[in-house]
């Protein structure tokens, strides 16, 4: 995925890299998104200085009093109170970044219950998504202080922008005799600038404007490393993560087997047992007929003798029938386990690519044998996904590639020349195979920009 836009980026020519660059800079000041993440850096500022200040008094006083021997249940109880305030600003915050940021965190795992006043203490400093928290806040004092700074790279330019008109409207030029010249804001400490002339006032609005254009690059690094505190210290600690996606793909697993198990039935509702009761309909008849030739069970000798041609009719229909439900449940089993993967997936896959209405380049290098179960995803994977070129793409090459990674991962590349467009979700069978493949940790990767080329990675352990 990553490998093919970067691919794609350094066949840029040196002069389209540059005016891709500037064009970059020059739309970044006017993006909803810088103004955004700018807000996110105001707004957080005196909600990280108040919390932060408060929280550190609180747990330095909690603590002074915890080694005491007098105040040490007063000072467990106030560090307590100080991992609950953390917990509660760190909600201030995620608040404030799902709606500015659109990073959305679930919250954090409720502390457990403690039984009397000295379990409710003992489980207040136990709570380690609460202390998570309580780096968070403490963190975010300094961060937001960059994010101040940051805004003031906003302020700075904002103010030389405007150094002409203040020059000659609002009359903030130095008087006659006067040894300090018009101030120019700069967003460095050390040292500053000043202009002595109504022309220096337009090297300063040039230098605004300079800093209104590299403005949104502090402000996106402090947010970028916001985010990662976000997500390290106020998300769901790695085995809650772990624990709510092994129950997720539990859950996609259970509903993957009854809709299997539904198919099944339902197949063989309509098909192989429609075909098997009119089998045996037609061997009743049959036996009717052959009935009919007894003589010593005849009632009346007049009756009509036995209709051959009939009967041969009737042993056509049973015989086709027979065969039909026999097809049918082959086709049945085929869909449970193919029986191309017995040789291993390199061959079931060549047998698939060699049956495609479009001409399909197979690579393929698995040097170790995933388990069948991995085999069995990988190949429905492929099917699916070359399936969708052939419906949807109006593709006239596809390239297969099945390879084993560095990292222990069974990899499964298709790429095609077609139109694009392919994307994840919206009621797309897409979705059906990221649930298949995250039932054993697996992942589905897209990239399909309009116009192509479509490549979709499917990423799988080797065991199951």
């Amino acid at each position: 995925m990553h490998d093919t836009s970067e691919a794609s980026s350094r066949s840029l020519s040196p002069a389209a890299h540059g005016r891709c660059l500037l064009r970059v800079m020059l739309r970044a000041p006017l993006t909803r998104r810088v103004w955004r993440e700018t807000s996110y850096c105001l707004l957080g500022f005196p909600l990280g200085l108040v919390g932060g200040v408060v929280l550190a008094v609180l747990l330095a006083l909690g603590a002074g009093l915890a080694v005491s021997l007098l105040g040490a249940v007063v000072g467990v109880l106030i560090l307590v109170t100080g991992v609950r305030l953390a917990r509660a600003l760190g909600s201030v915050h995620r608040r404030l970044a799902a709606g500015l940021l659109g990073e959305r965190l679930p919250a954090l795992e409720p502390p457990s219950a403690g039984t009397g006043l000295f379990g409710r203490l003992d489980a207040g400093l136990r709570d380690g998504a609460g202390w998570r928290a309580v780096s968070y806040v403490l963190v975010k004092l300094p961060v937001s202080a960059l994010g101040m700074y940051a805004v003031l790279w906003w302020l700075t330019g904002l103010v030389n922008v405007t150094a002409p008109l203040r020059w000659a409207v609002f009359g903030q030029q130095p008087s006659p005799g006067d040894p300090d010249g018009m101030p120019v804001l700069t967003p460095i400490p050390a040292g500053g600038l000043e202009v002595d002339t109504f022309a220096g006032t337009f090297g300063a609005l040039a230098l605004g404007l300079a800093l209104l254009l590299l403005a949104p690059w502090p402000t996106r690094l402090v947010v970028a490393a916001d985010r990662w505190l976000l997500r390290a210290l106020l998300g769901p600690s790695r085995l809650a993560d772990r624990v709510r996606d092994l129950e997720e793909t539990r859950a996609l697993a259970v509903d993957d087997s009854v809709a299997l198990l539904r198919r099944l039935e339902r197949d063989l509702h309509d098909g192989a047992q429609v075909r098997l009761v009119a089998v045996a309909m037609s061997l009743d008849m049959i036996k009717e007929r052959l009935g009919k030739g007894d003589t010593d069970d005849r009632a009346d000798p007049s009756d009509d003798p036995i209709d051959l041609a009939r009967v041969r009719q009737l042993v056509d229909g049973a015989h086709r029938n027979a065969t039909e439900a026999l097809t049918e449940l082959r086709d049945l089993a085929r869909g449970l386990h193919p029986p191309v993967l017995d040789d291993g997936l390199p061959d079931a896959l060549a047998t698939l690519a060699a049956r495609s209405s479009i001409p399909v380049e197979l690579t393929a290098d698995v040097p170790r044998r995933p388990t069948p179960a991995i085999e069995t995803i990988a190949y429905f994977c492929a099917a699916e996904l070359l399936t969708n070129v052939i419906k949807h793409s109006g593709a006239t090459q596809v390239i297969l590639t099945v390879d084993e990674c560095h990292d222990g991962m069974l990899r499964l590349q298709v790429v095609d020349d077609g139109r694009g467009g392919a994307a994840i979700g919206a009621g797309s069978g897409l979705t059906g195979l990221v649930q298949r493949v995250r039932t054993v940790d697996g992942r589905l990767v897209v990239h399909s920009p309009d116009g192509g080329p479509t490549t979709a990675v499917v990423e799988l352990p080797m065991h199951a």
